[in-house]
């Protein structure tokens, strides 16, 4: 029964009661002292019934608002697994396809209806089925993410280089469930294989492009290294005392990735909106031209962890902020007739974290040096370095 209907049928109900003790009250076979207990009652009664339905009502709409809050989470990640960039599909264990998003349709030519129910195996060239049957074989016996480099056959068309990245599900008795598939055509880097690369551009421009605002957390996968093909991203750690640690920024023409340190506890913030580039394990793996180019930028990236981690090592506190100041200007410092500005507005709880001291501290020094001269702040509150050693 509608709750809404219940109550206005108690209500109701109440009227007619009042109208009864009215009418009874006048007729005189029914004893004087029996009419007030009877109705009394009748009203007692009335009256819990009424507050339940009211409890009723309130516990329905706590629920229709649950309901719709859950059903807006719902459709917002079911947009992100439809709109994704990479191709997705659930399978069963067999490889049967259960879901599948829009990129991944596409990228196979077929509608989402047609895919749904047909063997993922369709899909994989003849000559390498066998291959991908052993390792899903092997991967169900495991827990390991796998990364697959295989020739996928678009339906009535060509096939093109794929890179599949393919997890396991299990239930809470740890029975293979499912797999999660990560589909992506790597092909479109494959023809830099035979021409000349002349800049970065030729290699990274055909990847895709993520977008991150200021104060975003970027999210970090082991099988990732993300390019900075613009902007400024903060990576740090913390300590054992919750204590965020500075300890590298990358720039754009930069690498970072969770693949590229040992440290359990590893983030990645945009300092400035940022343009990524996702380069994934596979395609490094495929294209040789590609691990060149990146090397030498592992290696900046190291380098430049190192002369973070050297700054921590020093024993006062001035020098540490001394050789920081230097480091930041080096890295993402451009010139201006004041000096050096530093491109990205660093905060004292910043700078705190990478000379592993206080803010107050800090706030300290850096009076002292704008006291002195050798620092100046511009109408953004960035910071201008003049020469000092």
């Amino acid at each position: 029964m509608n709750i809404e209907k219940f109550i206005q049928r108690t209500e109701i109900l109440h009227k007619r009661l009042a109208d009864l003790y009215q009418t009874a009250s006048v007729l005189p076979w029914i004893p004087p002292d029996l009419l007030p207990q009877a109705l009394k009652e009748l009203y007692n009664t009335l009256k819990i019934v009424q507050l339940a339905a009211q409890e009723l009502y309130q516990q329905n709409e706590e629920l229709l608002e649950t309901r719709n809050r859950l059903e807006a989470e719902r459709q917002h990640y079911q947009d992100l697994f439809e709109f994704a960039p990479d191709g997705y599909l659930v399978t069963n264990t067999e490889g049967i396809i259960q879901e599948a998003n829009h990129t991944a349709a596409r990228l196979l030519n077929v509608s989402k209806h047609f895919l749904v129910g047909k063997p993922m195996m369709n899909f994989v060239s003849l000559g390498e089925r066998q291959q991908v049957r052993c390792e899903l074989i092997q991967l169900s016996e495991s827990d390991r993410v796998e990364e697959l480099l295989v020739s996928l056959q678009k339906r009535h068309g060509e096939s093109f280089d794929g890179a599949l990245t393919v997890t396991v599900v299990r239930n809470h008795q740890g029975k293979a469930i499912s797999l999660r598939w990560m589909m992506r055509n790597i092909s479109d880097r494959q023809y830099l294989e035979s021409g000349t690369v002349k800049n970065d551009d030729d290699l990274f421009n055909d990847g895709q492009v993520h977008k991150y605002s200021k104060g975003e957390t970027i999210p970090l996968n082991p099988l990732v290294i993300w390019y900075v093909s613009l902007g400024l991203v903060k990576l740090s750690t913390y300590c054992e005392t919750g204590e965020e640690v500075l300890i590298g920024l990358a720039t754009a023409g930069m690498v970072f990735g969770s693949s590229l340190t040992s440290l359990n506890i590893y983030q990645a913030t945009a300092l400035s909106d940022v343009k990524l580039v996702s380069i994934y394990a596979a395609e490094i793996e495929a294209s040789p031209n590609l691990s060149h180019t990146l090397l030498p930028k592992i290696n900046q990236r190291l380098r430049q962890t190192e002369s973070f981690l050297a700054i921590s090592g020093r024993r006062r506190v001035q020098e540490r902020l001394h050789y920081l100041l230097e480091l930041l200007k080096r890295e993402v410092g451009e010139t201006v007739p004041e000096g050096t500005r530093l491109s990205v507005r660093f905060t004292h709880e910043d700078i705190a974290s990478a000379c592993c001291t206080t803010r107050v501290t800090i706030t300290r020094l850096m009076g002292k040096l704008q006291e002195e001269g050798i620092i100046s702040f511009d109408s953004k509150k960035h910071i201008i370095l003049k020469d000092f050693h």
